[in-house]
């Protein structure tokens, strides 16, 4: 890297391409987008950083967006956010190693190529070679086989990734675009599956046979941080069951879950049940009877104070299962319709009537039977209360009994509970409230990490299974992959010691059928991005890495996924920072969603506004904190953008270029300007270290208007002179120019290229982050406060006068405080020059700065 200096170098050959007669914005997004991916200027230099000692490199874990999703305006400004850090990391001499992902397996990628192409995934049938698409997708989907859907996914992503490559470079991310991973590719599947089966060899994957929330859409389990509450309208139903001593009455919303009934609970205190204890009780319409049960989780003021337990209504259900050892009658499939035979011990001739029909069919005609038999006691009464359903579901959840597998978090392990929010405090998070997020989601875990999926486009378990002699498999002994032959894909390859007509036949073998959970694979996103199986040196050297960047809506999902992995696999946690940004909101504070109607695309905001403005919008969205869309403020940014070229167009026309620097500044008010610039430089170095971004911009923003509307029209007259005065004026012009433009490089990339590119070699953004020592230390700022303030007084009278500020002044009288008397006087040819007066009198008062004028008389009109 270049040594610090505020110095331009203008003397290299080539330095300088000119300042245009009309510097515009137009244009400069395509000019500069070119130039960079041209000179690889934002390219990680391997070599060299890994000859260099660790802490010289900064490495990020970027977030791989979902490629089959579309990208909003929310988007620009969490990326915008990251790639601020990247830029200043970078001035500031590291070695930044900022790499790119695409999420693309999954569930969003299915329903996008189902809806793109118009087919289904039917694994049942055979590949065909060659095969295309309808080129009009019918109302009806096609059906294709596994192989055939997934080679489309596959098609689909790389047109989509493309696409979000080419907005990520239009918004002036600095990714080094060679370094670009897939959670679909090989080397991603590869790292899955390996840690994978590093998980389940040190015992902590398991498979297991159980209750599981299940999405009857989609056909799939989900996990609990897939989760979450909708309101929905239902109706308590009070129901009578048959007692020993009288009727005993329930309340419940889901009625149609009686043939599932297998005993009813209530609190052990519960003075009302407590006879009931170790009695039974007969259900409804079917006759079956169940015990009751005492359990501390019942809630005597719910309702009657008495539940019934079903196999599965809902969590509490799965629970008291489990903890009373209940048995199982489980009557929902996992198509979301009753099964259509009865459970064991219900009579077939009343399921009967049920059988076949969906949960919500199955209810209405359940009411009616109830209705019948006199056990339904008063009208439904009609509630609205919230029910649980897939993050990306449309209808509520069941809970089904299927094998799924999963990784232990801590949800039934005190022990590793503990240690996860142990090395959630080894975390520097940014702001710091947002660990509590972390460590609520952690304490509040209830199950382990399902990570199985009953879908197709996804990282496949690289396991098989062994049939006996009745083809059914042996779940005990699973065969698993050997780690040299990895990736592998259990349902065209074959395990050792079989062959492929063996597939699927009694003493054969069967592949497991699931794919992995996205965050499965995802939350290895720092082991895939750094090489963990392809390049184990640089991965030793960049992990666990510097930053990770993320929404504060998936810390429970990707960023405690990642941190379980790692803390398995390496004993440590995967990154040394946190930065969480918040959302973008609409006018009324809501989180923008294509569902809402209230998406906001960033192509159409990019081309109005230019980058360099929503960037600047971008950046005033401070660390954590939701921000509301306003296009009124891409207009501020705008100005801004448009006042550095201007302001450069000027500096550089006073002779800049000619080497000019802080060593030749002389005058009070030139060393004042820049003693104020580096106190300037101290305090947004320290807000960027503390990744605040935001108030490093605030006060080089308020320093450049300040700089602009009051030194530039103070100094401009004497600037374009040739004496030593000049000379000290147009050093300090360049200096000021030189140091701002590397303060607002990392937010606003492409105007302070275009200026720099100007008059200096080489690009802004690889030139070193200013240092205050680097500027004169002992000037006075109020110099310039204090001659700026009596300027105003002076074009204030013009304005009152309705004077052009080009009017001449025969007079101006400044009464300031004795102790800005010397202040003005430091200014004294400055301000009579600006304020074009004749004669300038500063005496010494009481008060504030007071400027008397008596402005020339008017020129005669002709």
């Amino acid at each position: 890297m270049a040594p610090h200096t505020a110095t331009p170098d203008t003397t290299a050959p080539g330095a300088s391409v000119g300042v245009p007669e009309k510097p515009t914005l137009d244009g400069l997004e395509a000019k500069w987008v070119a130039r960079w991916a041209a000179d690889d200027t934002y390219a990680f230099d391997r070599t060299a950083a890994l000859a260099a000692p660790r802490e010289q490199t900064w490495s990020i874990d970027t977030p791989p967006p979902t490629a089959s999703g579309s990208l909003h305006v929310g988007h620009v400004f969490s990326y915008t956010h990251t790639d601020i850090v990247a830029r200043y990391q970078r001035m500031r001499g590291k070695h930044v190693f900022y790499p790119m992902g695409w999420d693309d397996n999954g569930l969003p990628t299915e329903r996008r190529v189902q809806n793109y192409y118009g087919v289904r995934c039917d694994p049942s049938l055979s590949y065909e070679e060659g095969f295309e698409p309808p080129a009009k997708p019918g109302k009806d989907q096609q059906p294709v086989s596994r192989r055939n859907f997934v080679e489309l996914c596959e098609r689909l992503t790389a047109e989509d990734e493309l696409a979000f490559e080419q907005l990520w470079r239009r918004v002036g991310l600095s990714v080094d675009w060679s370094n670009v991973y897939r959670t679909i590719s090989d080397s991603s599947r590869a790292a899955a599956q390996r840690m994978f089966l590093h998980n389940l060899a040190r015992g902590e994957a398991y498979a297991q046979e159980a209750p599981t929330l299940w999405d009857v859409t989609f056909r799939t389990a989900v996990a609990q941080a897939e989760l979450e509450d909708r309101e929905r309208p239902g109706a308590y139903h009070r129901i009578s069951f048959a007692g020993p001593a009288g009727p005993v009455s329930i309340e419940t919303t889901r009625p149609e879950l009686l043939p599932a009934c297998v005993a009813l609970v209530a609190h052990p205190d519960d003075e009302r049940y407590q006879p009931l204890f170790g009695t039974t009780v007969r259900t409804p319409v079917f006759g079956v009877e169940v015990p009751v049960v005492a359990h501390r989780l019942a809630e005597p003021d719910k309702g009657s104070g008495i539940a019934m337990i079903c196999t599965f209504g809902d969590l509490n259900d799965v629970t008291w299962w489990r903890e009373l050892q209940l048995p199982t009658r489980a009557i929902v499939g996992w198509d979301g319709r009753l099964l259509p035979d009865a459970p064991p011990g219900v009579p077939a001739e009343q399921y009967a009537e049920l059988a076949g029909k969906t949960v919500f069919s199955a209810q209405q005609r359940m009411v009616e039977l109830l209705r019948e038999s006199g056990d339904l006691e008063g009208e439904p009464k009609a509630i609205t209360h919230p029910v649980k359903f897939y993050e990306k579901g449309e209808r509520p959840l069941e809970i089904v009994t299927t094998r799924q597998w999963y990784i232990r978090n801590g949800g039934r392990d005190a022990d590793l509970r503990d240690a996860l929010v142990a090395r959630g405090q080894e975390i520097q998070w940014v702001p710091e409230h947002m660990r509590y997020r972390y460590e609520n989601w952690v304490e509040g875990l209830n199950g382990d990490w399902l990570i199985s999926r009953q879908r197709f486009f996804g990282v496949p378990f690289p396991v098989w299974y062994a049939l006996d002699g009745e083809g059914e498999p042996d779940w005990s002994a699973p065969l698993l992959a050997p780690e040299s032959a990895l990736p592998v894909d259990p349902s065209s390859d074959v395990p050792a010691g079989y062959t492929e007509d063996q597939r699927g036949v009694p003493g054969g073998f069967m592949a497991d059928p699931d794919v992995m959970d996205t965050w499965a694979t995802s939350s290895l996103s720092p082991q895939v991005a750094s090489g963990w199986d392809t390049d184990p040196e640089l991965f030793a050297h960049v992990f666990p890495m510097d930053q990770r960047p993320q929404a504060h809506d998936i810390i429970r999902t990707w960023l405690f996924s990642t941190v379980v992995r790692s803390h398995f696999e390496f004993g440590a946690v995967p990154w040394t920072h946190a930065t969480i940004s918040g959302f973008v909101v609409d006018p009324d504070r809501k989180k923008m969603s294509k569902s809402k109607g209230n998406v906001v695309t960033p192509i159409d905001v990019l081309e109005r506004f230019g980058t360099d403005a929503v960037r600047w919008r971008a950046a005033g969205a401070r660390p954590g904190a939701d921000s509301p869309f306003d296009e009124a403020q891409m207009k501020v940014g705008r100005r801004l953008a448009i006042k550095l070229l201007n302001v450069g167009k000027f500096v550089l026309g006073l002779g800049a270029s000619a080497g000019l620097g802080a060593d030749q500044v002389s005058e009070p008010i030139d060393l004042g300007l820049l003693t104020a610039l580096a106190g300037v430089v101290d305090e947004a170095t320290a807000a960027m270290e503390a990744f605040n971004y935001t108030r490093a911009l605030e006060v080089a923003e308020a320093f450049f208007w300040s700089f602009c509307d009051d030194y530039v029209e103070l100094v401009k007259s004497r600037a374009y002179g040739s004496d030593d005065a000049a000379r000290s004026a147009q050093a300090a012009l360049a200096v000021a120019l030189s140091v701002q433009l590397r303060l607002f490089a990392p937010v606003l990339p492409f105007v302070t290229e275009e200026v720099w590119s100007w008059w200096q070699e080489g690009s802004v953004h690889r030139a070193p982050w200013p240092a205050a020592t680097d500027l004169p230390a002992g000037g006075d700022p109020a110099v310039v406060t204090v001659a700026a303030a009596a300027l105003a007084g002076v074009r204030k009278a013009k304005s009152d006068a309705k004077q052009s500020m080009r009017a001449d002044v025969e007079s101006a009288t400044v009464t300031a405080p004795a102790g800005q008397v010397p202040l003005v006087e430091a200014a004294r040819r400055d301000l009579a020059e600006a304020g074009r007066i004749a004669l300038l009198t500063v005496v010494p008062g009481e008060g504030p700065l007071t400027v008397d004028v008596v402005l020339a008389e008017a020129p005669a009109q002709a």
